[in-house]
């Protein structure tokens, strides 16, 4: 497995320039920031080379260091990996790729079938002739890392593609190669929705976010229609949190990519016939923007809290932004209210659309109980700031309204949450 006869077409032009830096701290305690600046860091390049021809993306991953920081790296690989090789110690065993590159760094590649089927020959990752449209994650699956105490990646990102293509990612690419920055973690990884190909780009800053919106040249695509919605409802969602979106990049296709939405860190997919305002006065971009926006992450059952405030705040900006009026806002958490009568449980499994629906009720109620309680000075949108990133279920949703209020909510008892009364006691029991 050592082989490096896979690397053989990657062009050798993308060169990675890092600049390390020593400082010296007397009297200092250790910290991850000394580790930093005491030359704790390692670099490592990624180059997407796409193939059109195979619907497959060559990743080649390059490692420099000093002092072995990165002891061993390790991912898990599907079906659709191919031609793992790279030099040092290369394993690749129960679907788990484990490489302990070098002492000095090295190179590691592997081929990425880009082609994902979510059934009936829809998709939501592909790679064409004239275009690929895939996540990161796809393509440089998430890894588990194995350095000396301290040591922290510098990342950064290029893309070698055919001539006449361009690429849109959620990073600037004002820079090159790209830098890949992920404060949160020691081992920066590229994230998000990558488009390439003949693209047809606009871009704009609304309310201090840079948006950048990107859809094959051939797809008919409302791309000034986007725009146009988030020049209205954009800085209502900065008023409740100013800081979430510094960069949004939509990406926008038609057939055969699934016809639905999905978001990612900082960008998001959207199919390109989905109304950007539905019938019932909710809009699935607004939902994927606040998906985006809010970063947050159910734990298991609890797929209704996360799905339920999207919908809701899909409603919200755009009765704040004046793209709907009051009386259809309220007409349309009535239809939502209807809707979700037809669903028997909050708590479960993915959140259904009639779940959603009796989800965004729950909020409403609980936007109302919030402002009773509070003597008008806390709302929905006081819990918000206090939930981005996080990883959330129905015992911290409350946490947070009770740290606002000082009183646990009536609305999320679980007497008030259909489904939710009988999964607890079946936790109590385990």
């Amino acid at each position: 497995m050592n082989s490096l006869s896979a690397f053989s077409k990657i062009p050798s032009r993308w060169a990675l320039l890092v600049s390390m830096a020593s400082v010296a701290a007397c009297g200092l305690p250790t910290s991850e920031s000394a580790d930093r600046a005491n030359n704790r860091e390692y670099s490592v390049h990624y180059t997407l080379s796409p193939d059109p021809a195979t619907s497959t993306v060559q990743v080649e991953m390059r490692l420099r260091q000093p002092e072995g920081l990165l002891r061993e790296i390790s991912f898990p690989v599907s079906d659709h990996v191919s031609d793992v090789g790279g030099d040092g110690d290369l394993r690749v065993r129960n679907g788990r790729v484990q490489w302990q590159p070098p002492t000095n760094g090295g190179t590691l590649g592997w081929r990425v079938l880009v082609r994902h089927e979510r059934g009936n020959d829809v998709f939501d990752a592909l790679l064409n002739a004239e275009w690929g449209i895939f996540r990161a994650e796809d393509v440089i699956p998430r890894a588990r890392t194995r350095t000396l105490k301290g040591a922290a990646s510098r990342t950064t990102l290029a893309f070698d593609l055919p001539a006449g293509w361009s690429v849109i990612s959620e990073y600037s690419a004002l820079e090159q190669p790209i830098v890949v920055n992920r404060a949160e973690r020691r081992f920066d990884e590229p994230t998000g929705w990558i488009a390439m190909g003949k693209l047809g780009i606009r871009r704009e800053t609304i309310a201090g976010t840079r948006v950048a919106i990107a859809a094959p040249q051939s797809h008919d695509v409302r791309r000034m229609d986007m725009l146009a919605l988030l020049n209205w409802t954009l800085p209502e969602l900065h008023e409740v949190l100013p800081d979430a979106l510094p960069r949004l990049t939509i990406i926008s296709a038609g057939e055969p990519m699934w016809r639905g939405g999905l978001s990612a860190p900082a960008s998001l997919f959207l199919h390109a016939d989905r109304p950007l305002i539905s019938e019932n006065a909710t809009s699935s971009l607004l939902h994927e923007v606040m998906h985006t926006a809010l970063g947050m992450r159910p734990r298991e059952n609890n797929d209704w809290i996360v799905e339920g405030l999207a919908e809701y705040y899909s409603i919200e900006l755009l009765r704040r932004g004046h793209a709907i009026s009051p009386s259809r806002a309220k007409k349309a958490f009535a239809r939502q209210a209807e809707w979700g009568a037809q669903s028997t449980a909050l708590c479960g499994g993915e959140s259904t659309a009639a779940t959603t629906a009796l989800a965004v009720t729950v909020f409403s109620n609980l936007n109302r109980e919030l402002l009773k309680k509070s003597d008008g000075e806390a709302d929905l949108d006081s819990l918000l700031p206090s939930l981005v990133n996080s990883v959330i279920d129905l015992s911290s949703l409350i946490d947070v309204v009770e740290r606002t209020i000082g009183v646990t909510p009536d609305t999320l008892h679980n007497e008030n949450l259909p489904g939710c009364s009988s999964m607890a006691a079946a936790n109590q029991e385990l």
